[in-house]
């Protein structure tokens, strides 16, 4: 999927109302990584993250574009001005301050470990999973958590989250480290309509590795776009439009995780 999508210029489109000209804005996603953001079956571009772009687009009266750009080029993408803004589940870490800026975060996340249906994994320790075969996708903090946490451990890494579970469901991952909320839902909505596998242990929540929360990035000097998105997502708040957004994927606020 990812190759479709790196050749290919997807987009989806929000136009303000304003009378005047507005701001336009090119934003940056991955396209998969559900519900979050993903590509469907008509090839549009959507999600909690694109929703939740395009009503801060709206908000601040901007005319935005959507493409998707795989997740190890996504930061390299936006320095290299190819989109003004990355919004696709990107946790807020010390590392990535490095590279960019973020806004406050617009929601809370935790990472998990999923493990095959009746898995008798119980202590998540470097020596007690040792020679085990554990995933994640590569270059997100999955990745590094389980690098640092399980060097005994064979570990595989995975252009995309869909490639990690096609794995697990087909039996070569022992356990898995993801993203909590996408792969709680997708356990239960796997391709085969069976729950091959489950959520198992504690929510990782070390904020080594899942930051601060989950924030938009903009370049380190575009400090302005970053406070109109910050004054755009407390608006949205306030009105409801994100409630909205958040009961079309979710049971929980993921804003505050209750």
């Amino acid at each position: 999927m990812k190759k479709q999508i790196a050749a290919i210029a997807l987009a989806v489109m929000a136009t303000a109302s304003s009378a005047g000209a507005a701001d336009k804005i090119k934003i940056g996603t991955e396209g998969a990584y559900p519900p979050f953001n993903f590509i469907d079956s008509a090839g549009k571009i959507g999600g909690f993250d694109v929703d939740i772009g395009l009503a801060l687009c709206e908000r601040m009266k901007a005319e935005c574009e959507v493409v998707a750009q795989d997740w190890d080029g996504i930061i390299p993408g936006l320095l290299a001005k190819k989109y003004d803004l990355i919004i696709a589940s990107m946790f807020i870490t010390e590392d990535r301050k490095k590279q960019v800026a973020f806004t406050n975060p617009y929601y809370l996340a935790a990472m998990t470990h999923v493990a095959p249906k009746g898995a008798s994994i119980t202590t998540f320790t470097n020596e007690a999973l040792k020679g085990k075969v554990i995933g994640a996708q590569s270059g997100t903090t999955q990745a590094d958590f389980i690098t640092a946490t399980y060097p005994d451990a064979e570990i595989k890494l995975y252009p995309t989250q869909d490639e990690a579970n096609l794995d697990m469901v087909n039996g070569r991952l022992d356990l898995q480290v993801g993203d909590m909320l996408p792969l709680l839902d997708w356990v239960t909505k796997n391709d085969d309509g069976k729950a091959c596998c489950e959520i198992i242990g504690e929510p990782i929540t070390d904020k080594k590795f899942v930051g601060e929360g989950v924030g938009i990035a903009v370049r380190q000097d575009d400090n302005e776009l970053r406070e109109k998105l910050n004054k755009a997502l407390d608006e949205i708040r306030a009105d409801g439009t994100y409630k909205k957004i958040n009961d079309k994927y979710f049971t929980v606020d993921v804003y505050t995780m209750q």
